[in-house]
């Protein structure tokens, strides 16, 4: 055979090469079609900046909801167009339908799932808590008479409202509960436990550190019914009410990674515990069963 010149089964493996890589493309692109993204291929995404959750970094999104969601539209033959807002502005983004999806450790509550599409949970929140100097906090009545932070739109800012005698305090930032923590004018910020651990590697000179609350018994749930929020919580990915198909091909994509073990890499890169971080509470199935998912639902576990 002369040089350069392919063989009659070179020329068929070729072709046949072609073909897979063709026939592969368009059935991606198919797929991304079928979904009702507002622009046909691009997954508009809404973000605030919450490292180690969410940020954008040289023009590229980072972090663990970032990583998780960047995985997901692959697997999905989407590009990703990211607008940076407030977390209000996240929410309402959603609500509103000016983007298909917002990410960054949103707590699953039935009064959001009523306005959006929460996805199955990408990863369960510990119930953390950032502290001022060397007290203990060990449970709901320890807070009683405290000075208690979180963030605006967040769910622990009902938690702490609830609490007897506490001062509770709201912020436009982490960045500024952090800030009062440091200075004192806070004794507790309730706050995602990845970015606590991440702002204390950041800023080592901020006066807290990392501690975490007992949940509260069911007894103290019922009398203080905003107490739920200081049990472990489900994250979700938020979807508008008008993109179902969106919403569960994101969850398949999400539950395939429990199983294939890339979540729990991802949850460690991040600084997290895949066994605190991917396996769910007892109660969180009831939470949603008959409310956004079937009676039978189960939520992801890397757990066998």
């Amino acid at each position: 055979m002369e040089k350069g010149v392919l063989s009659r089964s070179q020329l068929k493996v070729g072709i046949a090469a072609l073909l897979g890589v063709g026939i592969g493309l368009l059935a991606t692109v198919a797929r991304a079609d079928g979904l009702e993204t507002l622009k046909p291929g691009v997954l508009q995404v809404t973000i605030e900046p919450y490292m180690p959750y969410t940020a954008m970094k040289d023009d590229k999104l980072v972090g663990l909801d970032s990583d998780i969601l960047a995985a997901v539209a692959e697997k999905l033959g989407l590009k990703t167009d990211v607008s940076v807002t407030d977390f209000p502005g996240m929410l309402a983004s959603v609500q509103s339908r000016r983007a298909d999806i917002t990410i960054g450790g949103i707590a699953w509550s039935d009064a959001r799932q009523k306005v959006g599409l929460f996805t199955d949970p990408p990863y369960y929140s510990p119930p953390a808590m950032a502290v001022q100097g060397t007290a203990d906090y060990p449970d709901v009545n320890s807070l009683e008479g405290k000075d208690l932070g979180t963030v605006t739109g967040y769910v622990w800012a009902k938690s702490i409202k609830q609490v007897p005698n506490a001062n509770p305090h709201t912020y436009p930032s982490a960045d500024s509960v952090f800030q009062d923590l440091s200075s004192g004018r806070l004794d507790v910020g309730f706050l995602d436990p990845l970015l606590i651990i991440y702002q204390q590697k950041e800023r080592p000179d901020m006066k807290f550190r990392v501690a975490y609350l007992a949940p509260p018994t069911a007894d103290e749930v019922k009398a203080h019914p905003d107490y739920q929020y200081f049990q472990p919580y489900m994250t979700g990915f938020y979807l508008p009410k008008e993109a179902p198909k969106l919403a569960k091909a994101v969850s398949d994509q999400i539950d395939a990674m429990y199983k294939d073990g890339s979540l729990a890499a991802l949850v460690t890169k991040w600084g997290g515990d895949p066994k605190q971080f991917l396996v769910p509470s007892p109660e969180m199935a009831a939470q949603r069963r008959g409310v956004d998912r079937p009676a039978d639902w189960s939520p992801p576990s890397i757990a066998p």
